[in-house]
């Protein structure tokens, strides 16, 4: 897949992060991924992101990124697009890349590097050398600590025509404006905020449909539904839905910082696909709080 392909599958559909499976001990489960995947995958998603951020790339070790990554190529072959996430220093997230690429995965999400701030030209610099050590499609995730410019993404537009999506974790409306208004076409756009479902609405407006799902992980059929909504303008069940479900699932996921990504693998335990344990420095969910989830969950009927 070239990358221009890829950001034709990036323009339209819903998009999601498998979990990573984890057993009991917290190493990587490769036969519950395996199941997971099998599991998601006919259920119409666009693209699946491997080992993105609900798959706790900010976790895994660089010996365990390509067992994961094969995994969900060979297993996804044919049914469904595989995106690899990559991230950290500018050199690991070009062997992570690199990695990605040799193992057949159809792109890369360059996720935000480690810890230190730094100024545009260093961001540049840095996505630079990563669009330029592949050849397969690079989607850019504008998130913490790497927030690029509309001048910033035009510069790199102009030097990596494989960087070919751009995904917007901030939520700055008027920043998202500016990059729509300066960069057209030239990319495809992706909502990538967490429980993107709250601001998808808002965001379709600007210009960007298209969004990634983490309860995809474990509620898929309420989460196509919702995307359809969406695409559809259909407004009484986007509304019933962030009534009845998404509304208090924020309640419950804002309550510890990291469950963005603990919340998720709860869900999946609940209706019966366990992914394990998060690692740490993330925390799971409290007894209590599985039980308000499964709550949630139970309302929504079979998925």
């Amino acid at each position: 897949m070239n990358p221009q392909e890829l950001k034709t599958i990036m323009s339209s559909g819903l998009l999601s992060f498998p979990l990573t499976d984890f057993d009991a001990n917290g190493d990587f489960h490769k036969k519950g991924y395996i199941e997971r995947l099998e599991w998601l995958a006919p259920y119409g998603a666009s693209a699946l992101f491997a080992a993105g951020g609900t798959g706790e790339f900010f976790s895994l070790t660089g010996e365990e990124y390509p067992e994961i990554i094969q995994t969900a190529v060979q297993t996804c072959k044919g049914k469904v697009p595989i995106i690899a996430g990559a991230g950290g220093s500018t050199r690991f997230a070009i062997q992570c890349a690199q990695e990605a690429e040799r193992q057949g995965a159809h792109g890369i999400l360059l996720l935000p590097h480690y810890l230190t701030e730094a100024g545009q030209e260093g961001l540049i610099a840095h996505v630079e050398a990563v669009c330029k050590s592949v050849k397969f499609g690079v989607i850019v995730y504008n998130r913490n600590v790497c927030k690029l410019t509309p001048q910033s993404l035009a510069i790199l537009a102009d030097r990596c025509p494989n960087l070919i999506g751009f995904k917007d974790g901030v939520g700055d409306i008027e920043l998202m404006s500016s990059i729509y208004m300066k960069m057209g076409d030239r990319f495809a756009y992706l909502g990538g905020l967490p429980t993107a479902e709250v601001y998808a609405a808002a965001y379709k407006a600007l210009g960007t449909p298209v969004y990634s799902s983490a309860v995809f992980n474990f509620i898929p059929k309420t989460a196509m539904d919702f995307y359809h909504a969406v695409a559809n303008d259909d407004m009484a069940t986007q509304h019933r839905l962030l009534r009845d479900f998404f509304m208090p699932y924020l309640a419950i996921r804002n309550k510890t910082q990291g469950y963005a990504v603990s919340i998720v693998k709860a869900g999946a335990k609940i209706v019966g696909h366990d992914a394990g344990p998060v690692r740490a420095p993330l925390t799971d969910l409290k007894p209590e709080e599985m039980q308000e989830l499964a709550a949630l969950i139970q309302k929504l009927g079979p998925q």
